[in-house]
């Protein structure tokens, strides 16, 4: 497993609390949303970690950077990310994103109209769905 703990181009950033995410994760932000009705960070997740279910009233694109991963939109199927993924997500359309159990995800998250609100945390993925993955 090839060990992305440090991204490949953004500084991994800060532990993000583990309060929305299952397993560790980093943040760096990039571009604050002041002025600009969108926020940028680079987020790192280690092998295994997913943030919770939750939604962005503006919505959200991701640019995976490094790595691999999964992506859930709620009533679709879990979409595999490599590195050159592009998500667009719509707004307040509920979903989870995180590592691969045997790879680090690094990722650019852009959340878009951010002047709607910020993201609408929820529950924790279900460990037999992440698992069977």
């Amino acid at each position: 497993m090839k060990d992305l703990s440090e991204s490949i181009i953004f500084p991994k950033g800060e532990p993000v609390g583990h309060d929305h995410f299952k397993g560790d994760a980093w943040l760096t932000r990039l571009s604050k949303a002041e002025g600009w009705n969108c926020s940028i960070s680079n987020v790192t997740f280690s092998p295994g970690c997913r943030n919770n279910w939750h939604s962005h009233p503006g919505g959200q694109i991701l640019l995976v950077t490094a790595g691999s991963g999964w992506y859930q939109e709620e009533g679709k199927e879990p979409e595999k990310l490599s590195e050159g993924s592009v998500i667009r997500i719509p707004a307040d359309k509920r979903h989870w994103h995180g590592a691969a159990k045997d790879s680090w995800l690094v990722h650019i998250a852009i959340s878009t109209n951010f002047d709607r609100g910020p993201a609408n945390w929820q529950e924790p993925v279900d460990d037999d769905l992440y698992n069977s993955l």
